[in-house]
């Protein structure tokens, strides 16, 4: 990404447009969440496949995860993941104690139960990422003290 202002102004947007309709009576929460993270899905998948051109085949899930965590990161987020923990059997928990997308929101217990709106954009974009590398995987993501936040990435073996 070009730079951050921009990016984070858009993802604002984005969630205004999503949640706006929502208040029409259009579509229900979970559906608001669903679209947000196919939006990222999408992006996600765009965006490895450019930074991927001119890399070479990864060896395992594991580096595939530390590539995703050091690179593609810095590249969306303009940070690497701050922890990559894995209990070697196809779960792997990413956490950024300073999650860019959730710092411009208020550290208080209210504002935790919004943070899943916040995070469905990018969990898409984790899922997209992997898919373009051929690893089917859930993304979910948790946050119990602002702006930290973990994501669990469970792959889905074919």
């Amino acid at each position: 990404m070009a730079d951050e202002a921009p990016f984070q102004f858009l993802h604002n947007e984005v969630l205004q447009y999503i949640y706006k309709s929502a208040e029409n009576g259009e579509t229900d929460n979970g559906r608001n969440i669903a679209k947000l993270e196919n939006m990222g899905f999408r992006v996600g998948q765009g965006l490895m496949e450019r930074l991927t051109k001119d890399t070479a085949r990864f060896k395992d899930e594991l580096d595939i995860m530390k590539f995703v965590c050091k690179d593609f990161w810095t590249c969306v987020f303009k940070k690497q993941i701050d922890n990559l923990r894995t209990n070697h059997q196809g779960i792997y928990v990413l956490q950024d104690n300073k999650f860019r997308l959730l710092s411009q929101l208020s550290a208080g217990k209210q504002y935790l139960e919004q943070a899943p709106k916040y995070l469905a954009f990018t969990c898409g974009l984790v899922r997209g990422a992997l898919s373009n590398l051929g690893v089917k995987s859930i993304v979910t993501a948790e946050v119990s003290v602002m702006p930290a936040c973990k994501f669990q990435i469970m792959i889905q073996k074919m």
